[in-house]
């Protein structure tokens, strides 16, 4: 099962970025549990300094930005 983490705050990027990162999971067909990190201590132990981030299974992929759903499908496959 893979771990998806969104890192934000609840903005609507975080917000943007976890929709799209559920339609890409769902139409992989894979099996996932998809976490919103909203702490900003937890965030921060990922050492990242923007977001929303996307974390696949502990490693961070994608900072700052929503990709689409495609590039989302390339990142956790």
């Amino acid at each position: 099962m893979k771990k998806l983490q969104i890192l934000g705050t609840g903005c609507p990027k975080c917000k943007k970025l976890a929709e799209v990162t559920d339609t890409a999971a769902r139409e992989l067909g894979i099996e996932y549990e998809l976490i919103k990190v909203t702490d900003i201590t937890e965030i921060m132990s990922f050492h990242v300094m923007m977001t929303p981030c996307l974390v696949v299974d502990g490693t961070v992929k994608i900072c700052g930005k929503v990709p689409s759903v495609e590039e989302i499908k390339k990142l956790i496959s």
